[in-house]
This record gives C-alpha cells, sequence and structure tokens, in this order.
C-alpha cells in the first residue's frame, strides 16, 4: 500500500454519506421555500420594465442642486462624527462593565446586557424609533448611530480587555492603588490602540449608515435621497448615490492610511 505524499485536509463531515444527506438536505430546503415564498412572478417581471424607466430616467446625473447635495452631506457628516464620539465615550465604562475578568459577575452580566441589547435591533428599526419619538430629524439619526456605536465598540473592547496581560493589573493593585488607577494606568494603555482603531472604523461606518438611517427620517443626506425618489428625481438620486459613494471611498482611503500608520 502506497503512502500518499501530499496533505489533504479532512473534510468537516468525515462520513461521505452524511455529507451527501447534507447536501441533499440543504438543497431541498432552498427549492422548497422558493417554492412556497409568496413570489407574484408576474409582477416580477413586470419589475424589469420598470427598472429600466428609472436607470433611463437617472441618466445622466443631475448636480443642479448641488447645494442641497452639499448641506445633506454635510449634515450627515456632523450625526456620524457626534454619534462616533458619544459611542466611544459611553462604550468605554460599559466595555470595563462587561469584561469577566475586571467586574464582577452582576456588573459583567448588566454590561453584558446593556450591549446585547443594543446590537439586537437593526439601526433602521432603532432610526424609527427615534423619530417617533423625538420627530424628524439629524437628532433621531445621532441617537441611533449612538446606539450603533455603543452595540459593536463595546463588545470589541470588552474582548480585549479580557486578553489583557493581568500582570500589570496585579502590580498595580500590590502597590495600593485604587480600582479607578488600576483602569487608568493597567488596562486603558494595553488597550488604546485597539480603542483608536475601533472609533477610526466606527466613524467610516456610521457615515455609511447615516445615509441609512435617514430614508427613515433620521436626517443627513438619505433624507435628501428618499425626497429625490418621492418626487421621481431619478437623475438628482443618481448624483445623490455617486456623492455617497464617493464620500465612502474617501472615507475608506483616510481610514486604511491612518490604521496603516498606527501598526
Amino acid at each position: 500500500m502506497s503512502t500518499p505524499t501530499t496533505w489533504r485536509k479532512p473534510p468537516f463531515i468525515q462520513s461521505p454519506a452524511l455529507r451527501w444527506l447534507f447536501i441533499l438536505s440543504v438543497a431541498a430546503y432552498v427549492i422548497g421555500t422558493i417554492a412556497t415564498l409568496p413570489i407574484d412572478w408576474e409582477r416580477t417581471s413586470e419589475g424589469f420594465a420598470r427598472a429600466g424607466r428609472i436607470f433611463s430616467g437617472a441618466f445622466p446625473p443631475s448636480f443642479d442642486r448641488s447645494g442641497l447635495m452639499i448641506s445633506g452631506f454635510m449634515e450627515s457628516l456632523k450625526i456620524a462624527i457626534l454619534a462616533t464620539t458619544l459611542g466611544m465615550i459611553l462604550s468605554v465604562p460599559l466595555a470595563f462593565m462587561a469584561a469577566r475578568n475586571v467586574s464582577p459577575k452582576p456588573v459583567y452580566f448588566l454590561g453584558r446586557g446593556i450591549f446585547i441589547l443594543a446590537r439586537s435591533f437593526h439601526p433602521v428599526i432603532v432610526a424609527i424609533i427615534f423619530v417617533k419619538a423625538v420627530g424628524f430629524g439629524p437628532l433621531a439619526g445621532a441617537l441611533t448611530l449612538t446606539i450603533y456605536s455603543i452595540g459593536f465598540v463595546a463588545k470589541l473592547l470588552a474582548e480585549r480587555i479580557e486578553e489583557i496581560d493581568f500582570g500589570q493589573v496585579e502590580a498595580i493593585r500590590s502597590a495600593g492603588a485604587p480600582f479607578l488607577s488600576t483602569m487608568v494606568y493597567a488596562i486603558l494603555p494595553q488597550i488604546m490602540p485597539r480603542l483608536v482603531g475601533l472609533g477610526i472604523y466606527q466613524l467610516d461606518s456610521n457615515l455609511r449608515a447615516s445615509a441609512v438611517v435617514g430614508i427613515v427620517g433620521a436626517g443627513g443626506i438619505g433624507a435628501t435621497l428618499a425626497n429625490a425618489f418621492g418626487r421621481y428625481d431619478y437623475d438628482f438620486a443618481l448624483a445623490i448615490t455617486m456623492v455617497i459613494v464617493g464620500a465612502i471611498l474617501i472615507s475608506e482611503a483616510v481610514s486604511g492610511v491612518i490604521r496603516k500608520r498606527m501598526t
């Protein structure tokens, strides 16, 4: 019997029969789901014609109302910066609460529960709630993205705190330092690079999300885009979309340069 000369990663499911059973089960589920979904295929076929009319009306893009686009984009930028700042400020103490190695169990479960709740709902749903609560405009968008930031940043920051070198904490504790001094001088320096990186990423993410939540009335350029579609100004809507994509590309490039210089 010859010995194999190349290594091959073993399959996730060792038994060939079980593998084929799994593949066939997934295929049957997908086919069954498509067959049972209430899809109006006639309307779907007509949708291609409607999409053609939309795209034909969108070209060439119209930048005649560039002032309106700029004001909407600047509002989105302000929403993103404010939400990122508030989210980072609130995420730091919440991350300490939700870190198993520095918090007692009741505080740990409370911190985990808060950011799990913040992550449970899509930003659009949260935006609808805040629009109903505080009205249309940028305040609803800033509050929505603050919750969104907390759910993301606090979770990753808490996980980073749980991975720190605990020897520094024990050394400062043995010198008689109080709890707050231990947090500031033993833990915060170890998590600061992650904190800065998360802040840059979250600002970039909030800038993208501000365009989405604006569609439901939470201010920013998303509201301008929704109004353009509501008036059937497809050429203006395309111009707004191009501005959003351009801004996101610039944001990605800038954040990438900053992250590269940090490493």
